[in-house]
């Protein structure tokens, strides 16, 4: 039984990247996507700075259709469907870093600050497995280590399926509205609090989810 499981998971790791590869795109391309307040990280896009992009985790199935940059890497956990989800990324054309604050944390953020001198940083700052909506400290110690600002971001969509996992995942219809949004930077310095800086980013993406929800709401 334990042989077939693993060959089922293998199976598994072979075939879905492929299938959410084109799940996704033609998601994508069957949704009107908008985009608010690109301003805020285009000057980064065009002087070629590094960035740290913050975003929930029960958004992030459309995320890389927010990025024009050069270069991302996206921390995901070691655990199983990390694996799944690094390898859809992969398909998708994007580089991942392997661990979390609760497995691999170490060696991730030691990467991480390597990565971030030629790469952006892409974080789910609740994630791996929660509480929703609450930013862990790790993403803070990060942009203090590095002086790289972090950018909040979040997405919503005028229908969706809402799962009932720990995140309360979202699924977007197809041709449903999508709205990307980006937030204002917020610097860590080495003086700085890092629990005070854990809250505003908190605040921030909070804050900015509830709006992009209630937008893709209104006619267009």
């Amino acid at each position: 039984m334990s042989q077939r499981l693993k060959l089922k998971d293998k199976l598994i790791l072979i075939l879905a990247p492929t299938l959410a590869k084109i799940i996704i795109k033609a998601l994508a391309f069957t949704m009107k996507l908008e985009f608010l307040y690109e301003e805020r990280v285009r000057p980064f896009w065009e002087k070629d700075e590094r960035f740290i992009a913050a975003f929930w985790h029960n958004r992030l199935l459309l995320m890389g259709y927010s990025y024009h940059g050069k270069g991302i890497k996206i921390l995901i956990s070691q655990h199983k469907d990390g694996e799944l989800i690094a390898r859809v990324l992969k398909h998708l054309g994007f580089s991942s870093i392997r661990g979390s604050s609760t497995r691999g944390g170490a060696a991730a953020m030691r990467e991480m600050v390597r990565a971030s001198r030629e790469y952006d940083i892409g974080i789910t700052p609740d994630g791996p497995r929660g509480p929703k909506y609450m930013v862990q400290e790790g993403v803070i110690a990060l942009a203090r280590l590095t002086g790289k600002p972090i950018l909040p971001l979040t997405f919503g969509s005028s229908k969706k399926k809402v799962f009932a996992s720990w995140d309360a995942f979202n699924l977007p219809y197809p041709f449903s509205r999508g709205v990307f949004m980006w937030g204002e930077p917020i610097y860590v310095s080495k003086e700085d609090d890092i629990e005070e800086k854990r809250k505003e980013l908190e605040g921030k993406l909070r804050e900015m989810t509830e709006f992009v929800d209630e937008y893709v709401k209104k006619e267009k």
